[in-house]
């Protein structure tokens, strides 16, 4: 039976390295599943793979979109299905690889249906950010859906207002209203499904965030900040790294300051994504480079 193996895994824990060698390994390509390597001009900033490990291995939905370009879960699903099909032709086995939590379960269980929201809702929420600041509207997320807001990034105003959208829609947790979807309508894959975890020690994780923030300024990131500053509406910027510079380009912070932040944020992103990802008792955790002989013969 044809099998995708996802390799999925908190941001800074080695992901990309030990993917090229499971692609080379399974002799198949890499489809990404990181929402922000998506976008062209900011390789840097998100961590993309370089031009030299994209040779190395063909990537797919890397830089393969403009800043200004709408994406979501729901395209992505629809988009990486197909292509899996394309690719199987030629292909028993495929890796995906990335930690954009949403683009994985839509690929791994199928996007939930949500219902639509009234625009008068939707406005009135956004609204309320405009007035009342986000934290106004976190503060409601987490009396509404407390087990949400834990994994949920408070500080994208999207994601917050949409779950208050689906909380006080369904009259019930946007927790609770995705399980009941997923268990209700889960698809059927064409393929198996093998998700494979890497995680590390707390302070193994954390010391790697810090080190490649340091590594992401000795490689131009300040430089391409400034060079996507106008663009900063831009959902595609909208992204820890991105709006922490942003402020000190502006001259409201100092630049050891916004180093700090960067790596501060960036660890309490990674804490979420494990959250998440810890909840699917379907996944087989390893360790990047201390289980790499086990790893590898799963893969046999």
């Amino acid at each position: 039976m044809k099998t995708l193996y996802v390799l999925q895994g908190p941001t800074a824990v080695g992901k990309t390295e030990l993917s090229l060698l499971i692609a080379e390994h399974l002799g198949c390509p890499i489809i990404s599943a990181d929402s922000r390597q998506m976008y062209r001009d900011i390789p840097i900033g998100t961590a993309a793979p370089t031009a030299e490990e994209q040779q190395r291995v063909r990537h797919y939905f890397v830089g393969n979109l403009p800043l200004d370009a709408s994406y979501n879960a729901a395209q992505y699903e629809s988009e990486a299905l197909a292509l899996a099909e394309e690719l199987f032709r030629h292909h028993d086995r495929l890796l995906v690889s990335g930690g954009s939590m949403m683009y994985l379960d839509a690929l791994c269980h199928g996007i939930d249906r949500m219902p639509d929201v009234p625009p008068a809702l939707r406005q009135e929420l956004r609204q309320r950010v405009e007035t009342e600041g986000l934290a106004s509207l976190v503060a409601d997320l987490r009396r509404l859906d407390p087990e949400y807001a834990e994994r949920c990034d408070l500080q994208n105003p999207v994601r917050v207002v949409h779950a208050l959208e689906m909380c006080i829609i369904t009259g019930t947790t946007y927790s609770s209203f995705r399980r009941r979807e997923r268990e209700a309508a889960a698809p059927q894959r064409p393929f198996r499904i093998v998700r494979i975890g890497l995680n590390r020690p707390r302070e193994e994780l954390f010391d790697r965030i810090n080190r490649r923030v340091d590594r992401m300024v000795q490689q131009g990131f300040i430089e391409e900040a400034r060079r996507v500053s106008p663009y900063r509406h831009l959902n595609s910027l909208n992204t820890v790294g991105f709006k922490e510079m942003f402020r000190y380009l502006d001259g409201e912070w100092e630049l050891p300051f916004t180093l700090d932040r960067i790596r501060k944020n960036t660890r309490v992103y990674a804490k979420k994504q494990l959250t998440w990802f810890l909840r699917d008792a379907s996944v087989r955790w390893f360790h990047p480079e201390a289980d790499r002989a086990a790893l590898l013969a799963l893969l046999a």
